[in-house]
């Protein structure tokens, strides 16, 4: 019975009354206020308002990722959550045009993010999805795409295609919330990547998936954007089997991976470079470290040192002002001593918690600066540095 309500406010929400309710809900500010849900009221049943107002609610705290598409679009909590962001469902979804596909069916298509951006590549695309409410708001989103619903496992033999890529986001998610694991998942995972294995195409998953399942004949993608980590992508027919790569977004730059590569390790020089994290998941760290004529400070540490100041897309560099032995009280003095007041913290391979150490610092100055905490291969120190501006 709750199903079926929730179904009929999803099909009421893509209606023309349902337009015209968001319309409404659309002009108040603060939708959690008493004023929105009454004067909502006025024109419409409860839990139709209520309906409203969470889909305008969502709308907006889906333009992060959309921009103001997502005044257009519509959106669960949960199917947001997952939802890729559009720059990389654009990289994506060129990646695949300009390999040779035509046709795409997207398993598992959720609120069709992904698949929006395949029918913007020029792409054919059938859009799977099993759950009904979800499926109901991907039809809406996906005017050019064929929708099935169904589970991916029953439909793959019918729709899988040699002239046909796949995609498939397996869901995340359970009772407790969004896992990074591979247990759980729907479609499984080993559906997922027997599916991949017998065809072109993409698996997404999550950025911290282990190692160890990755498929040896796929090529491994790590992607971040605007500098947060955001997935990693598992593709066949794309790139050479056991290959890796970091992609970085909106710039588009890639590094291809080189096993062979090692750095050597150092003391802190008068630069730091800090990998972007697609890189540092991909396992390019030596690889910057070549490109910046650098060292590592530790063999697990992920920041690179050099005395060279040198121009990568791969990396932010900080200027060293300062080099300190991991202890509070110097720290302090050394950073009053500098009028510090505005702190950037960084911390690899310390045991601290950065928000209750900066209440240690006692911070009163006006300049700022960054402080990066960090193990080296003498022990902990502390780097008071300045980020380099422009060097990308």
């Amino acid at each position: 019975m709750a199903e079926a309500a929730t179904v009929a406010i999803a099909q009421w929400l893509i209606s023309p009354d349902g337009a015209r309710a968001l319309a409404d809900a659309s002009q108040y500010d603060d939708l959690d206020s008493l004023a929105a849900a009454t004067g909502m009221r006025r024109n419409w049943q409860p839990e139709q308002a209520a309906a409203a107002l969470g889909q305008t609610a969502l709308r907006r705290k889906a333009r992060r990722k959309f921009g103001t598409r997502a005044d257009e679009l519509f959106f669960t909590d949960a199917g947001l959550q997952q939802a890729t962001r559009a720059p990389v469902a654009r990289w994506r979804a060129e990646r695949l045009a300009k390999q040779g596909s035509r046709k795409v069916v997207d398993f598992g298509c959720g609120l069709g993010a992904d698949a929006l951006a395949m029918l913007d590549a020029g792409l054919s695309v059938t859009a799977v999805e099993l759950d009904p409410v979800t499926a109901i708001f991907a039809g809406a989103n996906l005017p050019g795409a064929k929708l099935l619903r169904g589970r991916a496992e029953d439909l793959a033999a019918e729709l899988a295609a040699r002239d046909t890529a796949v995609f498939l986001d397996p869901a995340r998610r359970d009772g407790r919330g969004q896992f990074w694991g591979v247990g759980g998942m729907s479609p499984s995972w080993e559906f997922a990547c027997g599916l991949l294995a017998a065809n072109v195409g993409c698996v997404k998953t999550g950025p911290g998936l282990p190692l160890g399942k990755i498929p040896p004949w796929a090529c491994a993608t790590w992607v971040s954007e605007a500098g947060d980590l955001v997935e990693l992508s598992i593709w066949n027919g794309i790139d050479g089997p056991g290959s890796r790569k970091a992609v970085l977004l909106p710039k588009g730059g890639q590094m291809d991976i080189a096993s062979s590569a090692v750095a050597r390790i150092g003391q802190v020089g008068r630069y730091l470079y800090e990998p972007d994290p697609a890189v540092i998941r991909a396992g390019g760290i030596p690889q910057v470290a070549e490109v910046v004529n650098g060292w590592l400070l530790a063999p697990k540490i992920g920041y690179i040192s050099s005395d060279d100041l040198t121009p990568t897309p791969y990396a932010c560099a900080f200027e060293v002002d300062e080099v300190l032995p991991f202890d509070t009280r110097k720290i302090r003095a050394a950073l009053g001593a500098r009028d510090i007041g505005k702190l950037e913290i960084k911390v690899r391979g310390v045991d601290i918690n950065p928000a209750q150490y900066r209440k240690e610092l006692r911070l009163r100055g006006r300049a700022a600066a960054t402080l990066i905490l960090t193990d080296t291969a003498t022990g902990a120190k502390a780097v008071i540095a300045s980020r380099v501006k422009g060097l990308e």
